[in-house]
């Protein structure tokens, strides 16, 4: 029986990471390369469905291969908290922790860290520590280390993000100060992932200023011959086929968006299945976008547009009616019946939310494909 190759479920490995090769070697060269590259902290930034929690998931198992330890964290409350946790033994005394009232736990010695917050004073110098004493351990064996992956950035508390770039900073000093040769340093690698306004807001701080000088990566749209490559490589391996036409009609459709490219590819490759042919065909690839939309809509677009305001979605909404074709500028202040400056004000919030990108002089268009599409379905 034969197995579909495509896998758009959030966070599963695709077949092929098509497009993210330069940034797996920023990462993969920076463990090489030993303490202090650049590619050791990093910000990974892209719209959802870009494939940063794939990339997320292709670093620790990088990382792995080079016999480093891993932590893979999502952002949210208790965060530090559960960094501290998985880095720590069993069994470890929590000082200078709070317990919730409810627990009914005698004494905070006995406390699981499930059940004890760390307060936003003491989470620092917990998590240095912790970070220190894994690394002391002789599980870690000598140019080594630690890789944590925190995905969707953005939903973390400001204190917390505080918190892991002063831990880190201090960690990476004291292996500065020890009389250990560079080669034989044991380190910490430190990958963030999020939304592009992440960048913005919470690191625009002064005890952040440390993650700037981190290495930036931002996941785009992929080349369309890549993904026409892609479709034609990973379809053969599969036992299938598919015709040059037909695999650059589905990388054109999908318009380079990684998640999108992992549903045509899973829908047009079960359109054929279930026809019981081997041969991808144009008709499959028609049938497979048309699934594809319906899932896209639910996963990418209805999110995308969750955090907009009222004024973000009125700009959208008007450019919609040209969808997916471009938007003068001149035509969003007349359907929306706003100034040029209103305008011009939102233009530059949406291109730096990524929702919408400049399509030359005047004209605006949609960065996240068939959202246009779902707005004016809408």
């Amino acid at each position: 029986m034969s197995v579909n190759p495509f896998k758009p479920t959030a966070g599963k490995m695709p077949p092929i990471l098509i497009g993210r090769q330069s940034v797996i070697d920023d990462f993969s060269e920076a463990l090489t390369n030993g303490v202090g590259a650049p590619g050791r902290i990093m910000l990974i930034t892209g719209q959802r469905g870009f494939g940063k929690t794939v990339m997320l998931t292709e670093f620790r198992r990088i990382a792995k291969s080079q016999h480093w330890e891993t932590i893979g964290e999502t952002a949210s409350e208790g965060l530090v908290s559960r960094l501290v946790q998985a880095l720590s033994p069993s069994g470890m005394r929590i000082d200078q922790a709070t317990i919730s009232p409810s627990i009914g736990i005698p004494g905070v010695a006995a406390a699981s860290l499930g059940q004890a917050h760390l307060s936003a004073a003491v989470n620092p110098l917990t998590l240095r520590n912790a970070i220190n004493a894994r690394l002391g351990s002789r599980k870690i064996g000598k140019g080594k280390g630690i890789l944590i992956t925190i995905d969707e950035t953005q939903a973390a508390s400001h204190e917390d993000v505080v918190a892991i770039a002063t831990a880190v900073q201090h960690v990476i000093a004291d292996a500065d100060e020890s009389d250990v040769a560079d080669i034989d340093k044991k380190g910490v690698a430190i990958v963030f992932a999020g939304l592009p306004y992440m960048v913005n807001e919470l690191l625009d701080n002064e005890v952040t200023t440390f993650l700037r000088r981190a290495l930036r990566r931002e996941l785009d749209n992929v080349p369309i011959v890549d993904v026409k490559n892609a479709f034609l490589e990973t379809i053969a391996d599969s036992g299938k086929t598919i015709g040059e036409e037909e695999a650059l009609q589905a990388a054109r459709q999908s318009d380079g968006y990684p998640y999108m490219v992992q549903l045509i590819g899973y829908y047009m490759w079960q359109s054929a299945e279930r026809r019981g042919s081997d041969s991808i065909t144009s008709q499959d690839v028609e049938t497979g976008l048309r699934d594809a939309l319906l899932a896209f809509d639910d996963a990418v677009c209805a999110p995308a547009l969750d955090g907009a305001t009222g004024a973000e979605r009125l700009f959208l909404t008007a450019m919609a009616q040209d969808s997916p074709g471009p938007t003068r500028v001149a035509d969003i202040a007349q359907r929306a019946r706003r100034s040029r400056s209103w305008v011009g004000k939102y233009r530059a919030i949406l291109i730096k939310d990524r929702l919408i990108r400049p399509a030359g002089h005047g004209t605006v268009e949609f960065a996240v494909p068939h959202l246009g599409e779902y707005l004016a379905s809408r």
